[in-house]
């Protein structure tokens, strides 16, 4: 693990659209890991960024100015029976890898949502339909287990790119308790 020292996780601003597509890009272009085949433009970026801080946070790690990597939290399915639980997404720059930044994301992502009273999380990952290949590992399902999720169901073969097919798991972690009774989530915290 790097030395984390003057590390900040800090809300993401519209304004760091290019930076944080710039740590998107290679995901698009170069893995599977997402299953986008265009990279979007910048402007589009900025619009999704605005659009999940209405209701949910997207987060940054910066150090030193420069943008390491981001996560945010978005609506499960957007039926309003679903409004406690959240769909959540993270990218690291491609050589901060391995290194406790997406540990520090998502434990600040986490904290942010339990206290907008979120009890589940879902991750939606692509994992190789058979063997692992040049563009895509299990690697971000074996972090998202580390994190604490376990598998909650499987799509064979539903997403095709580079020539070939790719499955995708979907990841659950339980945040709290299930009441009988839930608190509304607050609307925006952000």
């Amino acid at each position: 693990m790097q030395n984390q020292e003057n590390l900040t996780i800090r809300f993401a601003d519209p304004g760091d659209a290019e930076a944080l597509l710039e740590i998107y890009r290679p995901y698009v272009e170069k893995t599977a890991v997402s299953f986008e085949t265009a990279v979007p433009s910048v402007e589009e970026f900025r619009g999704r960024i605005r659009r999940i801080l209405e209701h949910y946070p997207y987060l940054a790690a910066e150090k030193d100015g420069a943008l390491l990597g981001y996560a945010y939290a978005g609506p499960f399915v957007g039926r309003a029976a679903y409004r406690w639980s959240a769909e959540v997404t993270i990218y690291l720059r491609e050589d901060q890898k391995k290194k406790g930044i997406g540990r520090m994301l998502y434990a600040r992502l986490e904290e942010l949502l339990k206290a907008r009273h979120i009890t589940n999380l879902y991750a939606c990952i692509g994992i190789p339909a058979e063997e692992e290949d040049e563009y895509l590992t299990r690697n971000s399902m074996e972090f998202h287990a580390h994190m604490g999720y376990r598998l909650a169901g499987k799509f064979y073969k539903c997403g095709y790119k580079f020539g070939r097919w790719y499955s995708m798991v979907w990841m659950e972690k339980i945040l709290s308790s299930h009441k009988e009774h839930p608190e509304e989530g607050i609307s925006c915290l952000f």
